[in-house]
């Protein structure tokens, strides 16, 4: 029997059934559909629609529905649309009568919202745990290397000195804003639609306080309409996914670029590693193009889905059995590039010492500044005057840590014998204690504080 179709005079034609049916992907929230099912179940025995001994008939049924599908021995019968009809028409198979009471007062609208938000809480928690692990990874090589030195750039061009670790660990606070925008989409997805029926709510007396309660649901929804079509915590998910993975996809950036023989910062282990059908040479840094390739798919996935929302008129529409593929997508695609990442981190080989050896004496030409700016000059003048000093380095041919005193003096009196203690990359990343800095002590402070969060 099907959940529906007592007004239609034919049956539904085989093509739109093959569009129309959600079971091959929405299967997958059974675990979901089964917990709301029994708690609901429960509900309307408190409401005094269902007799004890109805309930507990359904209750065990249930659990014996997923049972099956928890062993792979689920059988799809020929009308099971969705994982709602599935459940139920095998509940009905195993129990009988009672089994068609379960409906009552109940919409397959608040049913798959309700599992929805069930599963997209639970997988908030797994790609937490995802991120976690790539954070780990970043903590622990970051405090290998919070003293060796490293170019930092700008605009890809080189800037200024900092160490290993404060590169590192520029990605563990990226990541970290994933983890706080996770929570937010958990407290977002934290609100049961369970009772507000189709659209209108339900007539019979559901506790849904107790419910919410029941299901681990911070509170319940407040209008019946808006609960059914509120698919705006699968927006956030999908935002939270995205951001998580363009994070992903800078540092896959990275990696590959630091890779290349031309930087010769980092090389990964040979198992995270590829080769080339024709090149022999070859060895491609891969996994972490594949992690800046697939940030464009889960991007996508939240496009779609706003663009979907966009234009939907009140209450439940069709177009929002397309929000599961979406997020689905986006989450296993996580799910499949995270472990790979965290990995890369652990294993790759940092070579410290073409690190150090990029380094040029230019990138002092700040620090030539800032010690004008001790000797009281304004700093705008002290930019200015450090700017002529790279300039004459470079019209003389020498490299800017070569320039005499003699050549300084000429740009400012200011200048004196202790100027070449400016010529230091150790002195010049010391010397940015403050918090947040690329001294390795302070490098050390974002390590504890990382590993607190962690």
């Amino acid at each position: 029997m099907t959940l529906w179709g007592g007004v239609f005079s034919e049956p539904t034609d085989d093509d739109l059934r093959k569009l129309n049916d959600s079971f091959s992907f929405d299967r997958r929230m059974y675990a979901q559909d089964i917990a709301g099912s029994v708690a609901y179940a429960r509900a309307m025995t408190r409401a005094g629609v269902l007799t004890d001994s109805e309930s507990a008939q359904i209750v065990a049924g249930l659990g014996k529905v997923k049972a099956e599908f928890d062993a792979g021995t689920f059988t799809v019968g020929a009308n099971d649309e969705d994982v709602h009809t599935a459940v139920e028409r095998r509940l009905v198979e195993l129990i009988g009568e009672p089994g068609l009471k379960l409906h009552t007062g109940r919409s397959r609208n608040d049913q798959v919202a309700t599992d929805f938000r069930l599963w997209v809480k639970d997988a908030v928690t797994v790609t937490q745990t995802w991120v976690k692990g790539l954070q780990a990874a970043l903590v622990e090589r970051a405090e290998q290397h919070a003293a060796d030195l490293m170019p930092g750039f700008t605009h890809m061009q080189p800037a200024q000195p900092v160490t290993v670790g404060h590169w590192l660990m520029s990605y563990f606070w990226q990541f970290q804003r994933d983890i706080d925008r996770l929570d937010d989409t958990r407290r977002h997805a934290d609100v049961l639609p369970l009772g507000s029926g189709a659209l209108a709510g339900t007539p019979f007396p559901l506790d849904r306080a107790a419910l919410a309660a029941e299901l681990g649901f911070a509170r319940h929804s407040e209008n019946s309409l808006d609960a059914v079509a509120d698919r705006d915590f699968a927006a956030d998910f999908l935002y939270a996914l995205a951001m998580t993975g363009v994070h992903l996809s800078r540092l896959g950036e990275e990696i590959v670029l630091f890779s290349n023989p031309a930087f010769g910062f980092v090389t990964l282990a040979d198992r995270y590693s590829t080769g080339s059908s024709l090149m022999p040479q070859k060895r491609n840094a891969d996994p972490m193009e594949l992690a800046r390739g697939q940030a464009g798919r889960q991007i996508g996935h939240l496009t779609g889905l706003l663009t979907t929302l966009k234009g939907l008129p009140t209450g439940y529409n069709k177009d929002l059995q397309e929000d599961k593929e979406a997020v689905f997508g986006s989450f296993d695609t996580l799910g499949r590039l995270m472990p790979v990442a965290a990995a890369v981190i652990r294993t790759m080989t940092l070579h410290t010492d073409k690190m150090k050896s990029a380094l040029v004496p230019e990138m002092l030409a700040t620090d030539l500044a800032d010690y004008l700016v001790k000797k009281g000059m304004p700093f705008r003048q002290a930019h200015h005057v450090a700017g002529r000093a790279v300039r004459l380095s470079r019209d003389l041919g020498i490299p800017f840590d070569q320039l005499t005193l003699d050549h300084l003096q000429e740009m400012s009196g200011l200048f004196e014998a202790d100027v070449s203690d400016v010529f230091s990359y150790e002195t010049s990343v010391s010397a940015r204690q403050a918090d947040g800095g690329t001294a390795p002590d302070a490098v050390r402070r974002q390590i504890q504080q990382a590993k607190n969060l962690l």
